[in-house]
């Protein structure tokens, strides 16, 4: 079918800040088939295709309903599903579909306006198929009897038109007109008297033609009853009556009465009422008593399904002849209806960066009814981040008036109230949730402005001190929150590589032992970082206090302890008790209680004679000096610090006791000889244990390579002559390891259970019995006969000779 598009009032394309001055209008024919194109909006409105999909460009309706679709590559306007103007507008003179074109960034309304055009796609349809007339045979040329029309559900030139009878009688014409469209009525007019004794019945069609290309029709079987004379027939005393109605009148309420007289008695003066059949109406809400002719509700009217009812009434009476009024019921709009909100478009989650005006959503207000009824306020309750903006006729939008911050509102439950104007008023509410998405717009916080955090010193390495806490008020990465260790200048060197702290829950660790006496205290950045994008931080000082242990012993200042001999201090013997001899000076390089000392006399020639200040280290005479006293007197001072435990060291001093101090030459040479005999008595305790150690090392060697070679020679038959064996413990006693020698004879056997010695007269004069192994006092206590290996000491030479074959009889 072929498609026209009318574009009207394209001369100007001006665009207000929202909405387009003059609609865009176009017009297309029912029944059209979709995806059939409308027109070119995009050329119409003078925009580029290209903004349309940049524009996010859209169709939007009061109603919600979308007739048509856009096409956003070309800018076409399509027809979305089929149209068929007499479901959507009825028997209206013009069928208009409004709708707009929404276009975002910035957001603008087009209002475009489609004239859906009427075809001829319905015949016109009588109520009944077959009507029967009983006509009075003596009325006159010319009467008149009303017959109800046709009905045809098109409009304007495709409507009704005319009406004939087929085939022509001569008898009767068809009369359609009026002096208006509401008093258009077709009638049967008698054009010759009619006899019955000629004809009793006639039967005709009267055929309905409507405007259309090509003209379709209806028709209705018209059948004449000839009767006896009714010279009246009913007459109406209006011929349109017109009754209001409010909308929300119950069922049974009497709308208004229809009357008509006829001058006739008896039964052809009985007059009946009733309802012409009209088609389209075939569920109706009126009713009319046959009697009285009260038209009365049969359920209740709404105003916004239909604002008036047309209706025919048809008065007959007892003769048959009848006659037709109309009855226009107009409807009285009652405010019944609250107004309706249709959301174009909604915008959640909505970033809390957007900046004020962000339009948030697209909606539009209805109301279905008329009038005070139908005028729609729309208001925001108790907002004061956003508000409500009339955009377009009944489009509002919903912006934001100030900056949001999701950390302090992270969603918002906003409720728009839709009211009319009627009395009561009706209200709507739609509820807008808006969810606030997160920016990163937080640096994180420390739980402190600073930390100290306290570490004793020779620590293990790796040692748990403390941590660092931040908290970011963002979520999701924007909240994650990363440590680190930063320079305290970006000039600067990365920070002590003593210490580090964990990027993921910032445990700060102290990586190598410290050293309270090389570094008491130090400071540290750590920086708490974000992962949003850009990252934000935050700084922190952490300071690390070393906490001084008990790792140093005191250190003697005086006495000097490194002068060999050490100074003496001289005290006349004339001195009383209490007489300062010396001090001992000693430091402590720990602090606080691990360097407090005390001193404490540790060892002296005559203890009696001496004290020392615990506190100060002063050596003073307890009693005074008597000439029993020896004259050199040694002291050692011990001084120990105050710590857990406790370290030490000693002070060796000494002091000579002097009647007059020109004998201190002598003294000093006789303390320096004494002193050199000391020295050499240390070096000889050292010779000593080192020949102690040298001796027990080679006996350890000689034992291991004898037991190698009792290994080699396991198993074989070993036989070892007198001589040799004479030989070797010759050259044992030689050596002196063996003080008695002898001459053994050894017979060797393999598999042997026990090994036996046979002793001989010895071959070598007997040595002195101090000398004999065994601790006897002389020969005579040595055993004769066979021993076994049990008998001898573990230290003879010639024990272990025999010990290294333990399998082996000796004779």
């Amino acid at each position: 079918m072929a498609l026209a598009r009318q574009v009207l009032c394209l001369s100007a394309f001006l665009f207000l800040p929202h909405a387009r001055s003059q609609p865009l209008r176009y017009s297309v024919a029912e029944e059209g088939e979709s995806g059939s194109v409308v027109g070119n909006v995009a050329e119409d409105a003078g925009l580029a295709p290209a903004q349309l999909s940049a524009r996010r460009a859209r169709l939007a309706s009061e109603d919600g309903r979308q007739h048509f679709r856009l096409e956003r590559g070309t800018g076409r306007l399509l027809v979305a599903d089929r149209l068929d103007r007499e479901e959507l507008c009825g028997q209206a003179a013009t069928c208009t579909l409004p709708f707009e074109l929404v276009l975002a960034n910035p957001l603008q309304f087009l209002r475009v306006e489609v004239t859906v055009e009427d075809i001829n796609d319905h015949a016109p349809v009588f109520p009944e198929e077959q009507v029967t007339f009983k006509i009075p045979e003596r009325s006159d040329p010319g009467s008149r009897f009303p017959l109800v029309g046709a009905w045809d559900l098109d409009v304007s030139s495709n409507s009704i038109q005319a009406y004939s009878i087929s085939p022509e009688n001569g008898y009767f014409s068809v009369s359609f007109g009026g002096q208006s469209e509401d008093e258009r009525f077709v009638e049967l007019v008698l054009e010759k008297p009619l006899d019955r004794e000629e004809k009793v019945e006639m039967h005709f069609t009267v055929i309905a033609m409507d405007g259309g290309s090509p003209p379709r029709s209806g028709t209705t079987q018209i059948c004449i009853i000839v009767l006896d004379v009714n010279d009246n027939a009913p007459v109406f005393t209006k011929k349109v009556y017109v009754g209001k109605v409010l909308e929300n009148m119950p069922e049974g309420s009497v709308v208004l009465s229809v009357v008509a007289t006829d001058l006739d008695a008896g039964p052809n003066g009985d007059i009946s009422y009733q309802f012409s059949q009209v088609v389209g109406q075939s569920d109706f809400a009126f009713v009319i008593d046959p009697a009285s002719g009260e038209i009365k509700l049969t359920e209740p009217l709404d105003f916004e399904v239909a604002e008036k009812y047309e209706l025919t009434v048809q008065a007959t009476d007892g003769g048959g002849l009848s006659a037709i009024c109309k009855v226009l019921v107009e409807v009285v709009d009652v405010n019944d209806n609250a107004p309706e909100l249709v959301v174009s478009s909604f915008s959640s989650p909505l970033p809390e960066n957007a900046l004020p005006g962000t339009v948030v959503a697209v909606f539009a207000v209805r109301d279905r009814d008329s009038g005070a009824n139908g005028k729609v306020s729309c208001a925001l309750e108790d907002q004061l981040s956003f508000s409500l903006r009339p955009a377009y006729k009944n489009y509002y939008e919903l912006v934001t008036v100030s900056t949001l911050d999701r950390e302090e509102t992270a969603r918002y439950i906003l409720s728009v109230t839709a009211a009319d104007a009627g009395s009561p008023p009706l209200t709507t509410t739609q509820t807008f949730t808006v969810n606030i998405s997160d920016v990163n717009d937080n640096a994180p916080v420390f739980n402190q402005t600073s930390y100290t955090m306290y570490v004793h010193e020779n620590n293990v390495p790796t040692v748990l001190v403390g941590a660092v806490s931040a908290v970011d008020a963002d979520v999701g990465p924007n909240a994650k929150v990363i440590y680190s260790l930063v320079p305290a200048h970006p000039t600067e060197q990365r920070p002590c590589s003593c210490i580090s702290v964990n990027s993921e829950n910032g445990d700060v660790f102290v990586l190598r032992p410290l050293d309270y006496e090389q570094m008491k205290q130090f400071e540290v950045l750590v920086s708490a970082s974000d992962a949003g994008s850009p990252a934000l931080s935050a700084n922190v000082t952490v300071r690390l206090v070393v906490v001084d242990e008990n790792d140093n012993s005191p250190l003697v200042l005086y006495p000097s302890q490194d002068s060999s001999p050490p100074s003496s201090e001289l005290v006349p013997m004339s001195a009383d008790a209490g007489y300062l001899v010396t001090k001992v000076v000693a430091v402590d390089a720990d602090s606080g209680q691990n360097s407090w000392l005390s001193y404490h006399l540790l060892r002296a020639t005559d203890p009696g004679l001496f004290v020392v200040g615990a506190q100060s280290g002063e050596v003073r005479l307890r009693r005074p000096v008597t000439e029993r006293d020896p004259m050199k007197q040694k002291l050692v001072v011990l001084v120990r610090d105050n710590g857990q435990p406790p370290l030490s060291a000693t002070a060796s001093l000494s002091a000579l006791l002097l009647s007059d101090f020109s004998d201190v030459h002598i003294t000093h040479s006789s303390l320096a000889i004494e002193d050199e005999g000391d020295s050499l008595t240390m070096y000889l305790i050292i010779s000593l244990v080192f020949v102690s150690l040298l001796f027990l090392t080679s006996m350890a060697a000689f034992v291991v390579c004898k037991v190698c070679k009792r290994n080699e020679l396991k198993g074989g038959h070993v036989l070892y002559g007198a001589g040799t064996l004479q030989g070797g413990m010759a050259d044992a006693a030689a050596a002196g390891t063996l003080p008695h020698p002898y001459c053994y004879e050894i017979s060797l056997t393999t598999g042997s259970g026990n090994s036996e010695f046979k002793f001989l007269k010895p071959i070598l004069p007997s040595l002195p019995p101090q000398h004999f192994p065994m601790g006897t006092d002389n020969e005579q206590d040595f055993p004769r006969g066979p021993i076994t290996t049990e008998d001898v000491a573990p230290g003879n030479p010639a024990m272990l000779c025999a010990e290294q074959f333990n399998s082996l009889s000796f004779r």
